[in-house]
């Protein structure tokens, strides 16, 4: 039995679109996107609601999301008041531009949000790849076990994003529909 997987995101320059497009072609999934002024059309939360599984995906701007997407998930306070996505499966990923960029810390907001809605949360279930030999373009390389993480120089174009840091968003893409797929069975 398929089971549906949104990914919902925002991108303020296209790198964190890039990824989310890796995540959702990994997953299945279909995109929904938040837009410039931090809001969600009627369709893009009926397919939210509908989702057996969520991905959030977000850069960070200054050590966490953007006030877009902060804007969209505090929107769906009125979803956790009746508690409609409660036991969903739920994961996340986000990109910066510098190799650290505080990048962890817009994941553990987002986990804080997915638990705020009594969702499940699912991490990369990947290893870095830390071997000696072990190169930028490696799956993993930036090392997250919390979502799926991604680093491209502001200065970069999409084009420019890393085969690695793509594959590492698919492979992370084809967990959340793997878990969802057997929390759901």
């Amino acid at each position: 039995m398929s089971k549906e997987i949104a990914v919902v995101y925002f991108s303020g320059y296209g790198h964190t679109r890039r990824m989310a497009e890796s995540v959702a072609n990994g997953a299945g999934a279909e995109l929904v996107e938040v837009d410039a002024e931090g809001n969600l059309a009627d369709a893009g939360w009926a397919t939210l609601n509908a989702a057996d599984a969520i991905i959030f995906g977000a850069p960070t701007y200054m050590g966490n999301v953007p006030w877009q997407f902060k804007k969209f998930l505090d929107a769906s306070s009125r979803i956790w008041f009746n508690q409609g996505w409660k036991d969903k499966i739920a994961a996340g990923f986000t990109n910066s531009a510098s190799m650290n960029g505080d990048k962890l810390s817009t994941l553990h907001y987002l986990f804080t949000v997915a638990m705020q809605h009594s969702m499940v949360w699912v991490g990369t279930g990947l290893m870095p790849s830390n071997a000696k030999a072990a190169t930028r373009n490696d799956v993993n390389y930036v090392a997250s076990f919390s979502g799926a993480m991604a680093s491209t120089p502001s200065d970069a174009s999409v084009d420019e994003m890393l085969p690695g840091d793509l594959e590492t968003a698919r492979l992370f893409g084809a967990r959340v529909a793997a878990v969802t797929a057997k929390f759901s069975a």
